[in-house]
């Protein structure tokens, strides 16, 4: 896990104030209780793992949970980015915001690009049930790491060739405890993610 949390891709991020809490209300408070499961935080080390997102309004984009953010038990409106463009073949991403976006960011918007029906995306670590669910849900390539154009590509082959769409829950081979839900909203992503604990 050496380099776990680094961003992998190339960011075009252009520093903003923090956005209304309004917008990242509901966002924030998942996030929260998912800290308190120990499913987003920081390893002993200090590295964060664990992210959270979820679409605007403006379907194209959406929030996700900032770069280093792990380490916090409470986060506010600094913590947050807003992406507005991934191009994972060029390995590129676009966000505006106080704090540059996650590096788990590209994994988030295949989702979001595939599923015009979610809105809320779930990435925690838990290595019980990463072991737990390996090859008996949908779980992306081995050979491919987190926040890679690879990991993009291998969860859009899972949304087109298994029952992903169905299941909502993925398991990342080569990502040591990483773990996605996803659904309609973060309320059901969370149950999603509940139903396995």
């Amino acid at each position: 896990m050496t380099d776990e949390g680094y961003i992998k891709f190339s960011a075009d991020w252009q520093h903003a104030p923090p956005f209304p809490e309004a917008e990242i209300e509901i966002l924030n408070a998942f996030r929260q209780e998912l800290y308190e499961m120990g499913l987003i935080g920081a390893y002993e080390n200090g590295i964060g793992y664990g992210n959270i997102s979820c679409r605007a309004e403006n379907g194209g984009v959406f929030y996700i949970s900032g770069s280093k953010t792990g380490n916090f038990a409470r986060l506010d409106t600094r913590h947050y980015a807003l992406v507005t463009y991934v191009g994972a073949s060029e390995n590129r991403l676009s966000c505006t915001g106080p704090i540059i976006a996650s590096s788990e960011s590209m994994s988030h918007a295949v989702i979001y690009e595939e599923c015009p029906d979610v809105n809320g995306v779930i990435h925690v670590h838990d290595l019980h049930l990463w072991q737990s669910l390996m090859h008996k849900v949908p779980t992306t390539d081995a050979s491919a790491p987190y926040g890679s154009p690879e990991m993009v590509e291998s969860i859009r082959q899972l949304l087109v060739d298994t029952d992903l769409k169905a299941c909502k829950i993925f398991v990342m081979e080569g990502h040591e405890e990483g773990i996605f839900t996803f659904g309609a909203d973060l309320a059901e992503a969370m149950a999603v993610l509940r139903s396995y604990l």
